[in-house]
């Protein structure tokens, strides 16, 4: 068994969670080590896009109001 076999992904197209062999790459956020940590990946999506957007690093609104 390779190490990628051993993981767990959240596919965004069937909202399930799902093993290796399941939809292709583009479909899916992961690899998870566990199926508990994939059950969650929308969670975590959402946590870092709230810290992101709260980031001055990555905030960039600012410049766009001088344009």
């Amino acid at each position: 068994m390779t190490e990628l076999e051993d993981t767990w992904w959240y596919c965004i197209k069937h909202h399930a969670v799902e093993h290796y062999g399941g939809c292709r790459a583009a479909d899916r956020l992961g690899p998870y080590d566990t199926r508990e940590e994939a059950q969650h990946a929308l969670e975590r999506v959402s946590e870092r896009n709230e810290a992101w957007d709260e980031d001055p690093r990555w905030n960039d609104d600012e410049d766009d109001k001088d344009r």
